[in-house]
């Protein structure tokens, strides 16, 4: 094995293709170099009020999505955050060691508390600590990240080696980046320039892993597109991709291609030259045809743990036994650094 990889995802809405293109089916393979722990953060999730039985339902429906994708229970380790208090006890520590600057440098809060910044929860504001503490819990060697949380990784790595340097040890692992590849941003269904998102408030903007056949055509069919043929390889770079001016010009038509690239393993380049000068109408039958082989098992396998949540929840249980088993003794380390006295 390469290291340990610590990777999670919030419990707020269904998941979608971006979600499993941009991270879960690399986890999948991922599993295969690295030993692999996979948190449903659901006390990130509360950053933002939830509600309770919605909340619960979602942790169900993440951890569905990810053993159905094919995330391996008896190799990985799948829990709920909140099931292990180490991320907590640990996080109250890091608060301690972090510092208000840092914090106050960080973009995604700004975004998402936007103007009423004074509202917003503390939590909201301290959730890089507590992601920090995710990952240092474990000594993760590795962290799959998007653009979007790189920077709170950074925080990491900074609290990591200054809790190192404070106290004279060699405690904390800073954790390294594992960044996705070209496939890994996969845009909106009805608007080419934004990320496909599962708050967006159309549903037609995304396919859900839980979605149908018929509803996976359905909006394939309405992605919106543009009035030309699809382009030829006259749009790629010396590299093999799409050139930024090309992709800027038909983001629509460049997503939908992109998707076809990811679900069927291919090089961007690949499929441009098989679809060159072909009308949409024809391509987004072949992409329809691609997209309900690769996501219709995933989503018939989720609704059959759906109707089972027993089943979960042992999984979770199980999951979350194993990694208080490896978290708890590094904080007992990290506690007896700081000069906590032992529970007697």
């Amino acid at each position: 094995m390469k290291g340990r990889i610590f990777s999670g995802v919030q419990p707020t809405h269904t998941l979608h293709l971006g979600n499993y293109l941009g991270a879960v089916r690399n986890w999948v393979r991922m599993q295969k170099e690295f030993e692999c722990i996979f948190c449903v953060v659901d006390m990130h999730a509360i950053t933002l009020f939830q509600e309770p039985q919605a909340l619960r339902q979602n942790t169900r429906e993440v951890t569905a999505a990810f053993m159905a994708s094919g995330i391996d229970v008896a190799h990985s380790i799948i829990f709920a955050q909140s099931q292990n208090r180490v991320h907590a006890q640990l996080a109250w520590i890091l608060n301690c060691v972090g510092r208000v600057g840092w914090l106050n440098r960080m973009t995604q809060f700004k975004e998402k508390a936007g103007k009423d910044r004074e509202n917003a929860s503390v939590g909201l504001y301290t959730y890089p600590v507590l992601m920090a503490a995710d990952i240092l819990a474990y000594r993760a060697t590795h962290v799959p990240v998007g653009e979007d949380q790189k920077q709170h990784l950074e925080l990491a790595r900074d609290i990591a080696q200054k809790f190192n340097n404070d106290y004279g040890v060699d405690c904390l692992v800073p954790p390294e980046p594992v960044i996705g590849g070209p496939a890994a941003r996969v845009m909106s269904l009805r608007d080419g320039s934004k990320k496909m998102s599962k708050s967006d408030p159309s549903d037609y903007s995304r396919i859900n892993m839980t979605d149908d056949a018929d509803t996976i055509a359905l909006k394939l069919r309405k992605a919106k597109t543009d009035p030309g043929a699809l382009p030829g390889t006259e749009v790629l770079n010396e590299k093999g991709l799409v050139s930024a001016e090309a992709e800027d010009a038909r983001p629509e038509a460049f997503n939908l291609l992109a998707i076809y690239a990811a679900l069927s393993d291919q090089p961007i380049a690949t499929v441009i030259s098989d679809f060159a000068g072909k009308e949409f109408s024809g391509f987004k039958r072949e992409l329809t045809d691609l997209a309900v082989s690769v996501l219709g098992p995933i989503g018939a396998e989720m609704k059959r743990l759906l109707d089972h949540p027993a089943e979960i929840d042992a999984v979770l249980a199980k999951g979350a036994a194993r990694a208080r088993a490896l978290s708890e003794p590094i904080l007992k380390e990290i506690e007896d650094t700081v000069g906590f006295l032992s529970a007697k």
